[in-house]
């Protein structure tokens, strides 16, 4: 059987707090998940509840040295939801969190990677906004639409969490692993 483990790497928006719901689709597809937050994802996932759907609590920092090192790279990563912040140091390559390198070392293997920008439509227009975008496509990165879960990005109009979480399906998702790892 070909290897399922999936990383998914979530960040502080409010999309994290559906982190469950997207950890249980993608089981429910035969998917082996792992979470892992970045320091502001602290305050919006529940860490209970990622820990009993996978036995593991997410991990937020480094390992420890006297900690045993993960053997083997995940066969994908899925970083949903995707911050400005977290997108525009992928892009450049900072690895200040273990989020991001997870994020950085997927990238730089190749590996099948999504990424769902839950991005307000205040920062859209940020100069660095489009070539961070332009990065990760050109390394292979599928960006996918956080409001349709269609291969793309678009801006979350500010003030709307509520409302993209209530329309969020994590089945786009294990749908978009599933044609990219196909591909």
């Amino acid at each position: 059987m070909a290897d399922r483990s999936v990383t998914v790497v979530v960040c502080g928006a409010p999309l994290t707090l559906r982190t469950g719901d997207l950890v249980a689709a993608l089981q429910g597809a035969g998917w082996l998940p792992r979470v892992v937050g970045t320091p502001t994802a602290r305050e919006w996932l529940d860490a209970e509840a990622v820990e009993g759907l996978t036995g593991r609590p997410p991990q937020f920092d480094y390992r420890a040295p006297t900690l045993e090192r993960r053997a083997d790279p995940p066969a994908a990563l899925v970083v949903c939801p995707a911050t400005f912040n977290t997108i525009n140091k992928a892009a450049a390559g900072a690895m200040d969190t273990y989020a991001l390198g997870q994020v950085c070392e997927a990238i730089g293997m190749r590996l099948p990677t999504l990424v769902v920008p839950m991005v307000n439509d205040k920062l859209w227009g940020h100069p660095a906004w489009s070539a961070s975008l332009a990065v990760l496509r050109g390394a292979g990165v599928r960006l996918v639409d956080v409001h349709t879960g269609q291969p793309g990005e678009v801006p979350t109009k500010s003030g709307t969490g509520a409302e993209v979480i209530e329309r969020f399906q994590p089945a786009w998702l294990v749908e978009q692993l599933n044609a990219l790892m196909a591909d």
